[in-house]
This record gives C-alpha cells, sequence and structure tokens, in this order.
C-alpha cells in the first residue's frame, strides 16, 4: 500500500474526549482505543507510512503483554526498551505496562560518539535499571546484543519477540500507586539516575497538559522529539493517548536532516496544530529558510495553534527570528507556549497560558551575580523568558540555599511540590534524599517568580562562580554567538580551577577555519567580547566542529564538555607561535 492511499487517523472525533482522569496508563489507552485517533508515522519526506489507530496500538500492546508473560516477565520487572519512534516501541511499551512491569526507554544512537560511546551508554544505563530484557530494533542487534552481554541482561530482537505466539493470559490489575515506567533524564550519562514515576503521578501530570494547553477538539500534535527524552516521551507520546489527540511523527534523525519536513507536516493539517521544539528547532528551522525564499510559498502555519517551547533555555532572540523567517506564512508570535519542566517532576511544572506568547523582563546583572558592578562599568541586561504559570495542582517556592522561602521577584532555587513529582530515584535513596525534602523537589534550577509567573534563570550546576560573584555561561556563550561565523551550540562556558588554584571560566568554541593567522584573530576577539561581559581574561580554546558533546535530546551538555576537555578527550587547535 503505497502512501497516497493510506488514511491518517482523524483530528476530531465523535467519542467525548476525557482529560487523563484515568486510575492507569493503561486506563487510558483502553478509553482511546474506543475512539478513531490514534498515531501516525511518517517517513524523512513526511509522507505516512504508517497509520496506528489507538486501538490496534491496544491490540497489538495487549499481544505484546501475552509474549513479555509466556518470556517470563513479572509485575516489577524492568523491561529496557530502545526507544524508536515506531509503532513496535508503542505495542512494547504499552504491553510492558498491561503485563505489570515498568518500561525503561533508552536512547537510541546519535551522530556523535561513536559505536563503543552507545554501547558504554546502554551499559551504564542497564547496569542502574537492572532489567529482565533488553528489546531493540533488528538494525541495533550488534550494539545493544552487545550491552546485554556485558550485563548479563537478556537480549531481545524485538521483530523476533513480536513474531511469537501470543497466547492469551491473565493480566495483572495495576493500581494508581504502582509504578509505570522508570524515566532517565538526558544527561544521565555516567551516573545515570531512573526517575520512578507512578501511574497516578503520570496521569496527574497528563492533565495537567490538557487543562495548561485548553485542548480543543481540533486539535493535533506534530512531533520530532525523540521518545527517550520526556518531552517526546511523556509529552508527544503518552499525553496524546490520555487526552486522546491524534499525532504524526517525523522520526528525530529525519528532522535533523530535513528539519523543514516539520513545517511541511504542520502546514498539511487542516485542523488545528500543536507542535513542542526546544529552541535549537526553531533556530534550525529558520536558518533554512533563504532569505530569497517566500515562507509563504512552501508552508501554511496560520493554524499552528500552541508553539512550544521547553527542554532548554529560551532564547527570545531565536524565537524573533522564527517569527521573522515565517510570519509571511501565517505564523503568529502569541502561538509560542513557553512550558518549564524536567523528568523528575514526570514533565510539566508551568505552562503560559495560552494566546500570551512570550513575555520577557529584563533583569540587571547585578541582580543575577549577586555582586554590585564597578562604577567603571556599565550596567548590562539579560532577558529571561517567562515560563507560565504552575500547572494544574502543582505548587513552586523560590527558596535560598539554606531551604528559606524568598519573595517574589528575589532570585534563588526552584523547588515544586504536587502528586506528579516522581516517587524518586530508582535504587538510589541518597541521590532521592539530596533532592526532595518533605514532598518538595529541588529542581536544581534557578530563577524567580513574578505575578504568579516564573522565570528560569538558568542551572544552579552550570553557574560559573568567580571571586564571589556568578556568571551564567549562557551569557557567555550568546555574547560568542554575535560574532560573525558562529551560531548558538559552537560555545560551551564552564568553570575550571587553574595550575595555580583559581577558578575561571573557559570557553570552549568549534572553529572552522584553518589558517593559524585567522584562529589567532578569533582567539584574540572572543577574549575581548567575554572580557565585556564578565570583566575577566577567560580561558578561550578554539576546537574543531562537531566536537562539543549534546545530550540525547540535543542539547549542549556542558558538564560533558567540561569533563572532556580536562581529561584531554577534547583537543583544542594549538596556538600559533
Amino acid at each position: 500500500m503505497t502512501s497516497a492511499t493510506l488514511t491518517p487517523t482523524p483530528s476530531s472525533d465523535s467519542q467525548p474526549r476525557r482529560f487523563a482522569d484515568f486510575a492507569t496508563l493503561g486506563e487510558a489507552l483502553d478509553f482511546a482505543a474506543q475512539g478513531e485517533r490514534g498515531l501516525n508515522f511518517h517517513d524523512a519526506r513526511g509522507a505516512l507510512v504508517r497509520p496506528y489507530p489507538f486501538r490496534e496500538l491496544q491490540a497489538d500492546a495487549k499481544a505484546a503483554a501475552y509474549r513479555l508473560i509466556a518470556a517470563g516477565i513479572a509485575p516489577g520487572d524492568r523491561v529496557a526498551l530502545v526507544a524508536e519512534t515506531s509503532a513496535e516501541f508503542a505495542a512494547l511499551f504499552f504491553g510492558t505496562v498491561y503485563a505489570g512491569a515498568w518500561p525503561v526507554p533508552l536512547p537510541l544512537p546519535t551522530s556523535f560518539g561513536g559505536k563503543e560511546s552507545y554501547i558504554d551508554q546502554l551499559r551504564v544505563q542497564l547496569t542502574s535499571c537492572d532489567p529482565v530484557m533488553l528489546i531493540y530494533p533488528p538494525e541495533l542487534s550488534e550494539m545493544a546484543g552487545a550491552a546485554a552481554a556485558a550485563t548479563g541482561t537478556k537480549g531481545v530482537d524485538w521483530a523476533d519477540l513480536l513474531a511469537r505466539p501470543a497466547d492469551a493470559a491473565e493480566l495483572p490489575q495495576a493500581s494508581g500507586e504502582d509504578i509505570a515506567y522508570l524515566q532517565y533524564s538526558s544527561g544521565s550519562t555516567r551516573f545515570p539516575h531512573g526517575v520512578a514515576i507512578t501511574h497516578h503521578a503520570l496521569l496527574n501530570n497528563l492533565a495537567a497538559h490538557a487543562h495548561g494547553m485548553q485542548l480543543i477538539e481540533s486539535d493535533r500534535c506534530i512531533s520530532w522529539l525523540p521518545w527517550y527524552h520526556d518531552m517526546g516521551l511523556v509529552g508527544c507520546f503518552l499525553s496524546p493517548v490520555a487526552n486522546q489527540v491524534s499525532v504524526d511523527y517525523l522520526k528525530t534523525e529525519d528532522f535533523a536532516r530535513r528539519p523543514l519536513a516539520w513545517l511541511d507536516l504542520i502546514s498539511r493539517n487542516p485542523g488545528t496544530s500543536i507542535s513542542y521544539s526546544p529552541t535549537f528547532g526553531y533556530d534550525i528551522c529558520a536558518r533554512r529558510m533563504s532569505s530569497q525564499t517566500k515562507a509563504a510559498d512552501r508552508f501554511d502555519l496560520s493554524r499552528w495553534r500552541l508553539a512550544g517551547n521547553g527542554a532548554d533555555m529560551i532564547r527570545p532572540d531565536v524565537m524573533q527570528g522564527f517569527v521573522d523567517a515565517f510570519a509571511d506564512a501565517g505564523f503568529q508570535a502569541s502561538a509560542f507556549l513557553p512550558s518549564y519542566g524536567l523528568a523528575e517532576a514526570t514533565l510539566a511544572v508551568s505552562i503560559m497560558p495560552p494566546g500570551e506568547g512570550i513575555r520577557v523582563e529584563l533583569v540587571e546583572e547585578t541582580q543575577l551575580s549577586g555582586v554590585p558592578v564597578g562604577q567603571d562599568r556599565p550596567q548590562r541586561y539579560r532577558a529571561i523568558v517567562n515560563c507560565g504559570k504552575p500547572v494544574k495542582d502543582m505548587a513552586v517556592e523560590i527558596r535560598e540555599e539554606d531551604g528559606t522561602p524568598l519573595p517574589e521577584r528575589a532570585i534563588g532555587k526552584v523547588w515544586c511540590s504536587g502528586p506528579s513529582v516522581m516517587v524518586g530515584y530508582f535504587r538510589d535513596p541518597e541521590a532521592t534524599d539530596a533532592c526532595m525534602k518533605g514532598g518538595w523537589l529541588d529542581t536544581g534550577d534557578m530563577g524567580y517568580l513574578s505575578d504568579g509567573y516564573i522565570y528560569i534563570v538558568g542551572r544552579a550546576k552550570d553557574m560559573i562562580i568567580v571571586n564571589g560573584r556568578n556568571h551564567w555561561p549562557q551569557d557567555i556563550e550568546w555574547a560568542v554567538e554575535q560574532l560573525p561565523g558562529f551560531k548558538q551550540g559552537d560555545i560551551a562556558a564552564f568553570a575550571i580551577t587553574t595550575p595555580g588554584g583559581e577558578e575561571t571560566p573557559a570557553v570552549l568554541v568549534q572553529c572552522r577555519t584553518s589558517d593559524d593567522e585567522e584562529r589567532s584573530r578569533l582567539r584574540n576577539e572572543i577574549r575581548d567580547r567575554v572580557r565585556a561581559v564578565t570583566g575577566m581574561n577567560c580561558v578561550i580554546e578554539l576546537i574543531p566542529p562537531r566536537t562539543l558533546p549534546r545530550t540525547s535530546s540535543g542539547k549542549l551538555s556542558r558538564a560533558k564538555a567540561r569533563n572532556l576537555y580536562l581529561s584531554g578527550e577534547i583537543k583544542p587547535y594549538a596556538v600559533a607561535a
């Protein structure tokens, strides 16, 4: 059957919608299966290759559950699943849930790092979650099989598993307090923390999505986000099931090759679109548009109702660049929906009320650093993006380092509390106790509250503190990005200790020129630009393109960049004599 003869699942349905008011995830799929909506998988050019109604997902998931039970899977067992965006993964994830076990989504290989790096990443995460089985796509048999063998885990090609007989068996009855799944955060490579989420926590957060986004009958989700990251898994896979929303998927690697295929899918949706992306996704699309090409000649983005922003720091300049590139295609800036969340809270902590768009406050740097600027230096401001209001049932406080609550507009650590906060990290009570106190979660982020809205300033662990003064790496990176020839993702700033024992910022910059004189000029220009922002001389290192590491969700990993630099694995270009 060709894509021309395939029919996607509909956006609208006669079945009354329920906003995730179910006791368990299995119950949510059972209800969704009574309607006509579902998942739709597309190829790299955006052509539909498999419509997958929720009723078909339910039938396949129950058959997968029977196969897993026949293979010895019992309630409470962990089943690791390599999270390819596919009908097979969807069926196996829900099949594991129906069997009473805990699915554990694990990442696909990335374009950087190589075979051994991927095997090592899987090995570390398998050791952490201690699964009975690792299930993977056939094309990853060699690498995933090696990781399974290294940890004594039973490795199974999912084509083999799904071909086995599916003899009916009694399925266990889950309760809301049972664990639904384990989620690894994107940065957890060497010391992974499996976030344990109950059915009750998950469904509460999924209901908060529907209420926060004010879902309407014609809404349809379009996504390229990976299913091994919380925004892709929870926001664009589990939430559409529990809230009965049809979805169109591009694989993440296909988006990376042809990012504008994402906007083609949105353009073809006759209903209203909901689609999320980190900042870099909007940036890539805006850069791909030629100044000589009118976006209106190819796209119709007038029905893009909610253009979600999340998963990394939201950059107002990038968002404005996207508006400039696609306004003539009907894109409305008011569609932007800034959000804030983390896996430890299931996903959403705050969502901007629809229609308000991106709102920015300018914060003077002395408020960010805590140290007054000398009289010989001009005042500088940073644009901080409003990330919306706490979602339904979520409470947020800003606290000092010692836990003392802070008043409005005072910058401190962001804490949250609500039914969707994790039970804890799997088999790691020490890490759990370090971030959870009396039902409140220390998010590890810094921010402030203003008139009920949350403003996120940055990650506390990324902050560079020199001589008692705070410097945000985003500010340093942004300053370098303003120089010609550099873009977001080319720069990583972090603190190091000099041979003399002093803390100082180091800035790694991906450089595309091979000319020694040009590199010398760039080093000096970057040093001057960073000095203007920080007031300090920093260590400036030029490194080859595609050297900086990223997390599984595509974000720059400053912590990993720092470790690779200090260990000598990132090798800077030599400084010309």
